[in-house]
């Protein structure tokens, strides 16, 4: 389990960017369920949309591509630095299944399926309750910046 201390330490995202605010589990190369509190409080609900407030599914993936990251960090046994950057490389087999409104609880189960020179490929399901919100293959790449 990570509480926020421990997640600012391993994230290089901060406000408003950063989108896991707790780890809930996490085996260690394996797996992580992490969670996200969503909130009236977000900017992004101001203009997506006043009169009906929906997460946009760009930042769903996003925050699963962020615990997706705590796991990578976790699994090789480093910290983020000034020198090293964790980039999105792919997103496949998108899928939305509900929307995500203020008040609801993201929880991301991502699993790493393979990591190999920096490359890794994971699969992710974000639910709000026992309901499916978002899911797709996730591929991060791990770069040092020249």
């Amino acid at each position: 389990m990570m509480d926020i201390h421990h997640i600012l330490k391993r994230l290089p995202h901060r406000y408003p960017f950063l989108l896991v605010d707790r780890v809930l589990e996490i085996e260690k190369g394996k797996r992580i369920k992490a969670l996200k509190n969503v909130t009236i409080n977000e900017p992004f609900f101001m203009g997506h949309f006043p009169h009906h407030p929906v997460m946009p599914g760009v930042l769903m993936l996003e925050a699963m591509a962020q615990a997706a990251a705590l796991l990578a960090f976790d699994a090789l046994d480093v910290l983020p630095d000034e020198k090293s950057v964790y980039y999105f490389a792919g997103i496949d087999g998108a899928r939305f299944k509900r929307p995500v409104e203020p008040g609801d609880q993201l929880v991301m189960d991502v699993t790493l399926n393979r990591m190999k020179a920096g490359i890794f490929k994971f699969t992710g399901v974000t639910r709000v309750g026992d309901k499916i919100a978002c899911e797709a293959d996730l591929t991060c790449a791990m770069r040092t910046i020249a």
